[in-house]
This record gives structure tokens, C-alpha cells and sequence, in this order.
């Protein structure tokens, strides 16, 4: 694991807060969680959390995706691709889902997040939210042949250096909670086995809960 210099000042100290994350929660009557995808560019990464969110979504469940592209447009837009700024990208987007996890929502998270350190110390970071690492494996080859980015093609022109599978490091995990063999299942159906992987975790109800309106006029 790469070591960053601390910056934060000695005198800081944590403010404690009224509401609880337990208290959050069950105003949104769900069970927050952290839901991270691994995998090479092109494995299909962004397709399977995005078909993840919609069924979460179609139970009202309350769900936030942070997609490692959309990031480095905004939180993480000064970062480049060394192995230094990699880690910080994936110590960002940590910090960030464990806030918003607290808030009572679930959380997915898709980025290549090449490093198995790295991952561990995101579940770490987010502690004691329940943390899921999907592993969408796809093999090198079937990454290139898709190329949705042109990354690829870019990589063998010369034109882009430290790309993740080609001239820099990618350490699958070892035991992930759930593997995503995409040339064995199409995006729906791995995404189907997400849902039921959180539902086995007690993360997923079983039926959308009702609306606010429909509820008020069973009640009345």
C-alpha cells in the first residue's frame, strides 16, 4: 500500500453529532450499504452498477452511484494516473460513499480500483458499513476487443501511458464477495445476481414500499 503524507492539522477533533447513522437509516427504512465494482476498463463495470441502481431504484430503495469517471470530473479532477493519485481517487471515493452512507443510503461504487491494498483500505475506511467487493471479471482480451473508450487503441499508439491491464498493474481479488463472469451471463443477469447477493445480506426488500400518497389514503 502507497503512503500519502498527512496534511490535516494535530488540533482538529471530531464534532459529535446528534443523529445517529442508525437513526438516518431508519427514517429511509432501509440498511445503507457500500456496493464496490472492480474491474478492468471495458469489463462492463459502469453497465452492471447502472442496471444495479435501477432495480434498487424500482423498490424505492435510496441509492447514490459514484462512477470513477464522472469523479474525476468533479471530486477528483486534479488527480492524474500515477499509482499515487490512483490511490487518492479511490481514498476520495471511499470517503465520500461512507458519508453518504451514513446519510442511510446504498451506495455503488464502480472504478477500476487496480490495487488490492488499496480496496481494503476503502472497506476499512468505510467501516462498520457493510462493504461488498464485486469483481466484474472480464479477460484482457475481450477488454480490448470492446475498447469502449478507445483507451486501448490509444495505449498501443503510444498516445496514453500507465493504463491499467497494458503497462500498469491489475491485482484481481482474491475473494471477493461476488464474481461477474461476463462471458458467461449477459449485464442483465449479473446484475439480477447483485441484487440477490444484497438481498441474501438483508440490504434489499423484498417489495417496494409504498408510496407517501398511497400509504396516506390506505391509512385514511
Amino acid at each position: 500500500m502507497i503512503e500519502l503524507e498527512h496534511r490535516y492539522a494535530s488540533t482538529l477533533s471530531w464534532q459529535k453529532l446528534t443523529i445517529s447513522a442508525d437513526q438516518r437509516a431508519a427514517l429511509m427504512q432501509q440498511t445503507p450499504a457500500i456496493v464496490w465494482f472492480t474491474g478492468l476498463s471495458g469489463a462492463g463495470k459502469s453497465t452492471i452498477a447502472d442496471l444495479v441502481e435501477q432495480r434498487l431504484f424500482a423498490l424505492r430503495h435510496h441509492t447514490m452511484l459514484l462512477d470513477g469517471d464522472n469523479l474525476r470530473h468533479g471530486l477528483s479532477r486534479d488527480l492524474g494516473f500515477t499509482d499515487a493519485d490512483r490511490v487518492e481517487n479511490i481514498r476520495r471515493t471511499a470517503e465520500a460513499a461512507k458519508l453518504m452512507s451514513m446519510a442511510g443510503l446504498i451506495v455503488i461504487c464502480s472504478l477500476i480500483s487496480p490495487f488490492r491494498a488499496e480496496r481494503q483500505m476503502a472497506c476499512e475506511l468505510t467501516a462498520p458499513v457493510t462493504f461488498f467487493e464485486i469483481f466484474v471479471d472480464t479477460p484482457l482480451e475481450e477488454c480490448i476487443r470492446r475498447d469502449p473508450k478507445g483507451l486501448y487503441a490509444k495505449s498501443r499508439a503510444g498516445r496514453l501511458r500507465n493504463l491499467t491491464g497494458i503497462d500498469s498493474p491489475y491485482e484481481p481479488p482474491e475473494q471477493p464477495d461476488l464474481r461477474l463472469a461476463t462471458l458467461q451471463a449477459d449485464a442483465e443477469a449479473l446484475a439480477d445476481r447483485v441484487l440477490a447477493l444484497l438481498r441474501q445480506h438483508g440490504v434489499v426488500r423484498s417489495e417496494a414500499l409504498p408510496r407517501f400518497g398511497a400509504a396516506a389514503r390506505a391509512v385514511s
